[in-house]
């Protein structure tokens, strides 16, 4: 797994706080979208921008996160919920206070998932909210 070569046990994995292991997820999420885009075709830099903000916005996360809901199991929802439920210390000015929340709960999985260093179940929660993402955009 991409600099994350040591991965961390479950427990541990679990014990971050919430508002780190969105920090995690908010960049492993940002360069899996970044990869995804790119790979699907060489563009100008700011349509590739343009194109990424449709799936990393406080928006498009809390859809993505209500989507792969079904898909989780009981540890991994908890995740989501103490993400949902830390406060941060500043929030965007754009960003609805309720998306931002769900947004913050789905990075979080996304870090857990990453340090746990679980790639098969990483690669699936992303498929399937990039999955849902797109089906919304259609």
């Amino acid at each position: 797994m991409l600099f994350n070569e040591d991965p961390a046990d479950e427990a541990k994995a679990s014990q971050y706080s919430p508002l780190n292991l969105a920090y995690l997820g908010d960049a492993v999420f940002e360069l899996y979208v970044r990869t995804l885009l790119v790979k699907r075709g060489n563009m100008p830099v700011n349509k590739h921008h343009r194109a990424a903000v449709k799936y990393v916005s406080s928006s498009a996360q809390a859809f993505m996160s209500e989507a792969v809901a079904p898909l989780l199991d009981e540890k991994e929802a908890r995740i989501v919920k103490r993400g949902e439920n830390a406060k941060p210390h500043s929030i965007s000015k754009n960003a609805d206070p309720v998306e931002h929340e769900k947004g913050t709960g789905f990075e979080a999985l996304i870090g857990y998932l990453y340090l746990k260093g679980d790639e098969k179940r990483l690669a699936e929660i992303l498929d399937a909210a990039i999955c849902a993402a797109e089906e919304r955009q259609a």
